[in-house]
């Protein structure tokens, strides 16, 4: 009976996980071309998505310490509730400012809910690496169903239609996480300062390791939630094919997570960060290499299973790399890197677009994408070198 009692409840995480990623898929395609249709430049918009992530650095620590503290279940639910304010505050912004708002409502949803999930994902009985790589799978589902749907929404509805679509979503995902029932453990006695457990956790060379493996696995999702809709726009395909293109990233990382789960191995002998940190860099050097719909969908396909595996090594090896009871912070403090993603991808990218075309800015990105996977090569063992 408890057996499958917490079957049922691991099932409503799961569900409560892709029905917000759902969500999160809808954004991906419809803030970026909302904020185009208003007349925002490519530097405006890559300040619109890099800026917001100021704030989301820190908002992951506290994330990750509450995590620690409270469970992983109250951040989830939490979570749920601002994306649906995100999306009441979207239906009637005008105006780089107010989408500005917007975005840092979005911004703190995912600061908290990522590391919270991880953290619940990590703690559920059983292989840890499977129930990290179905939560992934679950996660890119969702997406994959969401940036579909947003596609065919702003198609034939338009933006209002979709941002309620989108709040809805929200109560959904907050419906379901009520009924996921959860128990993490529970440290023996709270630090005296919310914040004090992360100065260790901060002089360990693997944590710091970690975070540059985090840094390449979010790439990918840098670019889908801020340039990559522009790029198919300024290649001439519409919404909803534009929608069905980048929901292969999504159809490859579920693949790569479901399989990665049982191959993933961490340790320094390994080279599951740099074959994968390769992959993410040549997809997003070459797909704006030939303007047509089947290679720049097999390399988001690439750029997918290649953000999935990694993702799944670093959760992997932060896990296995803390105590319990300080999970839920390490994991946050690795997920910094998707944090420096998200800040420094945009602005990076809307830059070079304005000054050498947006296809060359590709280029560059994927080149810079590629040094940064040699360099983990080298990282390796000092990582993993022994206190």
């Amino acid at each position: 009976m408890a057996h499958a009692q917490q079957g049922t409840h691991s099932l409503y995480f799961f569900l409560a996980s892709g029905v917000w990623n759902f969500g999160l898929g809808m954004t991906w395609l419809v803030v970026p071309l909302y904020a185009h249709s208003q007349g925002l430049s490519n530097a405006e918009i890559g300040l619109l998505f890099a800026v917001p992530v100021l704030a989301q650095a820190p908002l992951n620590l506290l994330g990750g310490a509450y995590t620690d503290r409270i469970g992983g279940r109250r951040i989830m639910l939490g979570s749920c509730l601002v994306s649906v304010a995100a999306g009441l505050w979207f239906v009637g912004a005008q105006g780089f400012w107010m989408l500005l708002a917007g975005q840092l409502a979005l911004v703190l949803s995912r600061a908290a809910f990522w590391p919270a999930t991880w953290a619940m994902a990590s703690e559920l009985p059983g292989a840890r690496g499977v129930h990290l790589g179905r939560l992934n799978a679950v996660t890119n589902l969702g997406q994959i169903l969401g940036t579909s749907a947003s596609g065919f929404l702003l198609a034939f509805t338009g933006y209002t239609a979709t941002f309620l679509a989108f709040c809805v979503i929200g109560a959904a995902s907050f419906l379901a996480g009520l009924a996921a029932r959860h128990a993490p453990h529970k440290p023996a006695a709270a630090p005296r300062s919310l914040l004090a457990t992360y100065r260790p956790l901060l002089g360990r060379p693997i944590i710091l390791y970690a975070m540059v493996c985090a840094y390449l696995s979010a790439l990918p999702f840098s670019l889908t939630l801020s340039f990559y809709p522009l790029f198919l726009a300024f290649f001439g395909h519409s919404e909803d094919v534009s929608g069905i293109i980048l929901a292969l990233r999504g159809i490859g990382s579920i693949g790569a997570s479901l399989l990665a789960a049982h191959l993933v191995r961490t340790g320094p002998d390994t080279l599951w960060p740099v074959a994968c940190g390769v992959a993410v860099a040549v997809a997003v050097a070459l797909m704006p290499a030939i303007n047509h719909a089947v290679p720049i969908g097999f390399w988001m396909l690439v750029l997918g299973a290649g953000s999935a595996a990694m993702t799944l090594y670093f959760q992997i090896t932060i896990s296995e790399a803390s105590p319990p009871d300080l999970r839920g912070s390490a994991l946050a403090l690795g997920g910094l890197g998707w944090s420096i993603s998200h800040m420094s991808t945009p602005l990076l990218l809307g830059f070079l677009a304005d000054r050498i075309g947006l296809v060359n800015g590709f280029y560059v990105l994927g080149a810079l994408a590629l040094l940064t996977a040699i360099a983990l090569g080298f990282m390796r063992n000092w990582a993993f070198a022994k206190p």
